[in-house]
């Protein structure tokens, strides 16, 4: 274990050749959860905003409304590792049921809570917290199943295909979200938030998942701690960790206050806002190919995050709605560019008997860092403004690129066996 700590990978992504980057939908089983999934994150982007907006018409406090993303990721620090180490351990179909049940049934309450004009501050924020505890949850396991819904030769393009589809979601549900709030109100939007979850939960029920051995009786916080003992000895996985934790500790603000940069052009504004980050998203997506072929991960990385810097600060400068849509594309493109290599690099950190672990604590450095960021910047707005702090978050993301000079960060293709657990 410690010798493959030290393990070299190559600086650049290969790109996989001779495999069409849409064969992976010829396949039955991973069409169908692909077109599922598709729905789903629709749903849950409408969802985001449906939530951001409602807080702005309940409270004009930059903090409350900072905290609606804060408390959709809050439950990473509570879950994620366990969820992690059960992901590697149990039958990861039924684990899947059990999360998708949980946040139909947050999304529903959630929705007729709102629409029988019960719902407050509080209570926005608690069901925005269940929800992102299933969410948290369901995460580590719902990365690990594609190998297992794919042959290994389309491997490569599947990932790719899920990163275009949520990316597609991403585009498409903050606009759809948008009209549908400033039409019938957020309740509605609850409400089809919950429906979106049953495609997925379809599939989960139907699909035939072979039996794989696991080892469950060692206990959870064994294999969790086998998790912390491979990321200590490892240099890339620390480096890989500190670089994702800066960069969501500093990113968090930018979208934690969007509805507040939105506010003056409705509830369709503030969706079209989000679309934009999310065409953005999709434009990267779609480019990233070629230039990983030319730039190193780590300096693809450092790049991009320092142009999201400089859109964080002119998000806080900008006074007009083509402006602001101008500078969530571009912030879109380049949060894809960090994001897509940060999770590439994090599933390749570490051997495939630990990649749920592995993912876990990327997503707890990912969406931690989210929670924290999100509930710093809306108590820095209240204190010095929007715009100040949204400048302090553009310099402070410029710093940590800095700071983190040393520890560059690499990848290499995904191992395409699925994650098992080892004696």
């Amino acid at each position: 274990m410690a010798e493959m700590a030290k393990v070299a990978m190559p600086e650049r992504i290969p790109v996989q050749n001779g495999t069409s980057a849409w064969s992976p939908l010829a396949e039955p089983l991973f069409r169908n959860l692909w077109i599922a999934s598709l729905i789903c994150y629709t749903g849950k982007w409408m969802q985001i905003v449906g939530a951001g907006w409602m807080m702005t018409q309940l409270t004009t406090s930059p903090l409350m409304i900072a905290l609606v993303q804060a408390a959709g990721t809050v439950s990473v620090f509570l879950v994620i590792l366990p969820a992690g180490a059960l992901a590697d351990m149990v039958d990861r179909r039924r684990f899947l049921l059990v999360t998708q049940g949980w946040m139909v049934v947050a999304a529903a309450s959630l929705g007729i809570i709102t629409l029988t004009g019960h719902v407050g501050p509080w209570t926005l924020l608690l069901f925005t917290f269940l929800l992102g505890l299933g969410a948290v949850t369901n995460d580590p396991a719902w990365q690990a199943i594609t190998p297992e819904v794919i042959s290994p030769e389309r491997h490569a393009p599947a990932v790719a295909l899920n990163s275009a589809g949520f990316n597609v979601a991403r585009a498409v549900g903050p606009v759809l979200g948008g009209f549908i709030v400033a039409a019938v109100g957020c309740g509605v939007t609850f409400l089809l938030n919950a429906v979106s979850f049953l495609g997925v939960i379809l599939f989960l029920y139907r699909w035939k998942r072979p039996n794989q051995q696991t080892q469950p009786s060692r206990g959870i916080w064994l294999a969790v701690a086998e998790g912390f003992a491979y990321v200590k000895r490892s240099e890339l996985a620390r480096s890989i960790l500190l670089r994702t934790g800066t960069f969501s500790l500093g990113a968090a603000s930018t979208l934690a206050l969007l509805p507040m940069v939105a506010r003056p052009y409705g509830a369709r504004g503030y969706g079209l806002l989000l679309g934009c980050f999310g065409l953005g998203a999709l434009l990267g997506a779609a480019v990233l190919p070629n230039i990983r072929e030319k730039m190193s991960v780590d300096g693809l990385v450092a790049f991009a995050i320092v142009v999201f810097a400089g859109m964080t600060f002119a998000l806080g400068r900008a006074d007009n709605l083509i402006s602001l849509c101008l500078i969530m594309l571009v912030a879109g493109i380049a949060w894809i560019g960090i994001l897509a290599c940060l999770n590439v690099a994090a599933q390749t950190m570490c051997p495939s008997y630990l990649r749920a672990r592995a993912l876990s604590m990327y997503i707890l450095f990912l969406q931690g860092g989210m929670a924290v960021g999100a509930t710093a910047g809306g108590t820095l707005a209240k204190l010095i403004g929007l715009p100040n702090t949204l400048a302090v978050t553009a310099a402070a993301l410029a710093l940590g690129v800095l700071a983190l000079r040393g520890h560059r960060i690499t990848a290499s293709e995904l191992e395409l066996a699925p994650a098992v657990i080892r004696d």
